[in-house]
């Protein structure tokens, strides 16, 4: 089977992905799609994990949400870094899977990890680095690759009021449960107590996001230029015939 995957997700730990977007993951591979996750550290050292424990739980989150691959660049966690190192190392696996998205996590987090915007700006940089030829000596041999779609999965507690280009919702009412099971996989990180706590607060922000666009549930994404269409009424109703919506039954927003 080829390596080539159609989206790969990056963000610092194992857990930031299925917090922020991991509806949409396993949305993705229903669809059809060949998605991969990519995480830059194990996560660890925590209160609460182990190196062991954190492969573990981060596998079976995998298989609850389908992904087909997922890959851990063994970074320093705590201390991560946009560095030249570590965009030679994310660089290369974008070369090796070629995917046509890269989606990234996006935002500062002060109340918890730096990790997190570092992050960010390693998977920009990163797609940058990819493409740069009469290099690939730094890049484990691969070629040069473009990967031609950068979306951004912002982090709900962002530090910023960001005003971004555009963003849009995915209607996730289907795969919502399997996001919660995913992340209900991190035992190490959420007990029953904090679980249910972050269940509560992940499903309220769902719920906000979906009802916008009429969905039970939906997560948002961003990007970093105006989404742009040559057909107003397909891109407003998607694919879905605008005479037969009502407000509230999805494609169209409520209000």
């Amino acid at each position: 089977m080829s390596e080539t995957l159609d989206v790969i997700a990056v963000a610092p730990h194992p857990d930031d992905l299925e917090i922020t977007c991991g509806a949409t993951l396993a949305k993705l591979v229903k669809q059809g799609y060949r998605v991969g996750i990519i995480d830059l550290t194990s996560g660890e050292p925590t209160p609460r994990g182990s190196e062991e424990i954190r492969i573990r739980e981060a596998e079976a989150a995998r298989k609850i949400l389908g992904v087909q691959v997922r890959v851990n660049l063994g970074l320093p966690n705590r201390v991560l870094m946009d560095s030249p190192e570590g965009r030679f190392a994310l660089g290369a696996e974008l070369r090796r899977f070629q995917p046509k998205v890269l989606l990234t996590v996006a935002g500062r987090t002060p109340a918890a990890s730096p990790d997190h915007h570092q992050g960010h700006l390693l998977a920009e940089a990163s797609r940058f680095y990819s493409q740069l030829t009469k290099w690939d000596d730094r890049f484990a041999g691969t070629s040069a690759y473009r990967v031609p779609h950068l979306v951004y999965a912002p982090f709900p507690f962002d530090a910023e009021q960001r005003i971004w280009h555009s963003t849009f919702v995915i209607d996730v009412s289907d795969t919502f449960e399997q996001k919660l099971a995913a992340i209900r996989c991190y035992e190490s990180q959420f007990d029953p107590a904090r679980f249910e706590m972050v269940k509560h607060f992940i499903s309220g922000q769902a719920a906000a996001d979906g009802a916008r666009c009429g969905f039970k549930y939906g997560e948002r994404f961003a990007l970093p230029h105006p989404i742009g269409a040559s057909d107003l009424v397909e891109l407003v109703g998607g694919s879905t015939d605008l005479a037969s919506v009502k407000p509230g039954q999805g494609h169209l927003p409520m209000g």
